[in-house]
């Protein structure tokens, strides 16, 4: 036959869209034309499929071999077609299922060997395979553990352009041959690879600060603690994740899709909340994420579902701690480009250290502390006063000292913690099963203040006369509210009382006395 056609995805962010990709044969001069808004990387195919065709002994058409990338108005972008490129072009004239092209998505690069490359985001590629009907897709062979976590799909690991073809019913003698590595990233950000996640029970002598981490973590509140070097502020960040509920099916499948396009490895569904920690350097597009033309997720979208910690926020840029008050608020990111624009999910916890000024000894007892006045403004002014008032949580830390070490008996394990957290997350879950929401960060002021849980004018007197002081916004009003039912919620109780307000300002202005 003189068409081919057959099927592949391409990615804009986290979404696919399904690309028709079809080859005809005409008289005029030979050549190798793709056309349907490629970028320079599909316009590169060409020589990347002729030198793959030729070394794995399917020889192109002879002649004009015309490849339509439909639908044409889409911008299209990757090496992520190639296969789909080859294979419907050697359908022109060699003999291969029409019916089999018909029903298969093509995902991969093409080396010039004629294996099959591994490339990123083959996972979200897949995904947007099955929900657009396809049960079956042709992706590199170590790629085929990553492509398996969606179900329903039908996985076929190629290691060349050979098995492909006698795929879809070509007759083809087979070449044993390595299939090409996933590249494997010499640091992938995660603060533990593979290995237990450390227990809260480490902690000793901030109980304050514990009990603020479990409030943090059943309300899905953002955190911000501050205090010299060795208060444990880090230790305490990392220990959040774990006593964070499991991912669902769908936040475990976003989170591995999210890993995935940033081009780190994925085996396995992953049900731990991810945790990402940028080092203090990094740029605004490091956080939100970038590309000229393939747009890859930042840390503040590979965190969605889980914890974004900025340790030493206070050597943060301005402008990279600004670019969180969006994400805070709707929980996505858009990035726009030209001809396109990269939608992300940004539902994470934001967790904030910083020290007390940048020698870190400021207001430390016994501690001197050596810089001036105006660097300790320039250094804690970087944490913008809109920042601040999207964080639920303030805590000020001191340094633990022997007495609290030898007097700490009262440890609160990771299970402990978790337990609780998971029953306070099912108690907020079934008040709000009328409401699009299901934790307490999530709903709206409007709802908190005139909805039907709305808390009687004696229990929130503090919180109104704080509000009109001008020491709280309307926004902080309404945070301080969340962090109220929250604390309800870990207390198995239906109403706010007033001590509940009281221990809400207390978290969101007070400071722990360790």
């Amino acid at each position: 036959m003189s068409l081919g056609r057959t099927w592949s995805v391409v990615l804009t962010g986290l979404l696919g869209d399904i690309v028709e990709v079809e080859a005809d044969l005409s008289t005029q001069t030979p050549g190798f034309t793709i056309i349907g808004l490629p970028d320079k990387s599909i316009g590169e195919a060409e020589q990347r499929v002729h030198n793959a065709c030729g070394n794995s002994d399917l020889s192109l058409p002879r002649r004009r071999v015309v490849v339509n990338l439909s639908p044409a108005g889409l911008p299209k972008h990757g090496t992520g077609l190639d296969v789909a490129v080859a294979i419907a072009a050697l359908a022109t004239e060699l003999p291969l299922d029409a019916g089999s092209l018909a029903r298969t998505v093509h995902l991969g690069e093409l080396g010039l060997d004629g294996r099959l490359r591994p490339l990123p985001g083959i996972l979200p590629a897949v995904a947007a395979a099955a929900r657009a009907g396809f049960a079956r897709v042709v992706v590199p062979a170590a790629c085929r553990a990553e492509a398996e976590l969606v179900d329903g799909v039908e996985v076929f690991g190629a290691v060349n352009l050979r098995d492909v073809a006698r795929l879809h019913g070509l007759e083809v003698a087979e070449v044993d041959q390595e299939p090409v590595p996933v590249p494997v990233p010499s640091r992938d950000g995660a603060p533990s690879a593979g290995g237990a996640a450390p227990d809260l029970a480490e902690v000793i002598g901030q109980r304050d600060a514990v009990h603020a981490l479990v409030v943090a973590a059943a309300g899905g509140h953002h955190l911000l603690m501050s205090g010299p070097p060795g208060a444990g502020k880090t230790m305490l960040a990392r220990r959040l994740p774990g006593i964070l509920p499991d991912l669902d099916d769908t936040a475990a499948l976003q989170a591995a899709s999210l890993r995935s396009l940033a081009g780190l490895p994925v085996t396995v569904l992953s049900r731990t909340p991810p945790f990402e920690a940028p080092h203090h350097s990094a740029s605004v597009a490091a956080l939100v994420g970038g590309g000229s033309r393939t747009v890859r997720p930042g840390a503040i979208a590979r965190a969605s579902g889980g914890v974004l910690f900025l340790d030493e926020a206070g050597e943060y840029g301005a402008h990279a701690l600004d670019a969180l008050r969006q994400p805070l608020e709707s929980g996505e990111i858009e990035i726009h480009r030209a001809g396109f624009r990269a939608r992300f999910p940004a539902r994470f916890q934001l967790v904030l250290a910083t020290n007390p000024c940048p020698c870190g000894q400021y207001g430390v007892p016994g501690g001197v502390c050596t810089c001036p006045s105006l660097a300790i403004r320039r250094y804690l002014g970087r944490l913008s006063g809109p920042l601040l008032d999207r964080v639920d949580i303030e805590l000020s830390l001191r340094r633990v000292s022997l007495a609290h070490v030898v007097a700490a008996g009262d440890v609160v394990t990771t299970a402990a913690a978790r337990s609780r957290v998971g029953e306070a997350r099912a108690r907020a879950a079934h008040r709000l099963r009328a409401t699009p929401w299901r934790t307490n960060a999530e709903v709206s002021g409007a709802w908190l203040r005139s909805g039907p849980d709305t808390p009687a004018a004696d229990v929130r007197r503090p919180l109104d006369a704080a509000l009109s002081r001008g020491s709280l916004s309307l926004r902080g009003y309404d945070r301080v509210l969340r962090l109220a039912w929250t604390i309800a919620d870990l207390d198995d109780r239906a109403h706010l009382r007033a001590d509940d307000i009281g221990r809400a300002l207390f978290l969101k202005k007070g400071s722990t006395a360790t």
